[in-house]
């Protein structure tokens, strides 16, 4: 019988978390000294379009700060009472993140009904001056978090929620000069309801990849048919049962499978070669196999589940 243990998966995603560590906090701060900015400016003018753009800022601070901490807990050491560590609060995060973001595209919806039928006077000069500082707050912000969106879930999840705002606070610019220029009150709803639906596809991929890890569904792009016949079909396997693979967050996919051999066969070449099929075909470089005699496999059969 024998376990096979790759560590590189879980290496290269805690030197990654470390590089986000610093973005993050900055981040985190420039976004919530605007968050302030727009949201005293959004109620003294009684812009939707901007206390819209304020309340997906106010998203954005706290889907920071949340992967912030997640990725900080994450990278606290394993022990006896968490084998896998933390790294799950970083799709907890991510997950809490598309909840917030649905609630403020809900607010936005709802609030607009009624300014539809009567649209309040806003003032679009200091509307398009706030929206502007925002707008260059959120580029600030996009630049930091661009590279890390490409390797976490939960960084992008942040990331999505700049992108969000930063193309909202271009609304919000272009609706605070049609107000100001033409005095058509309507461009503010407008630009809030759109606001508010352009971030919902967004928000449901981000929960859907969040849930999949959450109920450990197989990563998407794997086969797991597949990967179970190509595992068979290794010299000296008779049987493939018990496979499980499985994403722990964000680039860490993980993987268990019972081999049953033949007999005669060498334990330690069966486990080489199903541990470097899994890095090479699969990329799944943590792997648990437990290599047995058919004498051991009839135990497996016997389990409920």
């Amino acid at each position: 019988m024998g376990h096979g243990h790759g560590h590189g998966s879980a290496a290269d995603a805690a030197s990654a978390s470390g590089r986000y560590v610093t973005r993050l906090a900055w981040s985190f701060g420039i976004l919530l000294v605007f968050f302030v900015l727009e949201a005293v400016v959004g109620f003294m003018t009684s812009s939707l379009a901007l206390l819209s753009d304020a309340g997906h800022m106010l998203t954005d601070v706290l889907g920071v700060g949340m992967a912030l901490a997640a990725i900080t807990a994450a990278r606290s050491s394993v022990g006896d009472k968490r084998t896998f560590g933390l790294y799950r609060m970083e799709v907890l995060a991510a997950l809490a993140n598309a909840v917030l973001l649905f609630g403020v595209a809900g607010y936005i919806l709802y609030e607009a009904i009624g300014r539809f039928r009567e649209p309040p006077e806003v003032a679009g000069l200091p509307i398009m001056l706030t929206a502007a500082v925002g707008l260059l707050a959120n580029l600030v912000v996009f630049a930091l978090l661009r590279s890390g969106s490409k390797e976490s879930l939960n960084v992008r999840g942040a990331y999505l929620e700049v992108l969000a705002d930063t193309i909202g606070s271009v609304g919000v610019l272009i609706g605070g000069f049609v107000t100001w220029a033409f005095g058509w009150y309507l461009a503010d709803p407008i630009i809030g309801v759109a606001v508010g639906l352009f971030v919902l596809p967004r928000t449901w991929r981000l929960a859907r990849q969040a849930l999949r890890i959450l109920v450990q569904q197989a990563p998407e792009g794997i086969d797991v048919t597949e990967l179970r016949a190509e595992l068979a079909a290794l010299p000296s396997v008779a049987e493939v049962h018990d496979v499980h693979v499985w994403t722990l967050t964000s680039g860490m996919e993980v993987a268990s499978a019972h081999l049953t051999i033949r007999t005669g066969a060498d334990h330690g070449g069966v486990l080489t070669a199903a541990q470097r099929l899994l890095s090479e075909r699969y990329e799944i470089e943590h792997a648990t196999l437990q290599v047995e005699p058919a004498e051991c496999a009839r135990r497996c059969q016997e389990l409920t589940w």
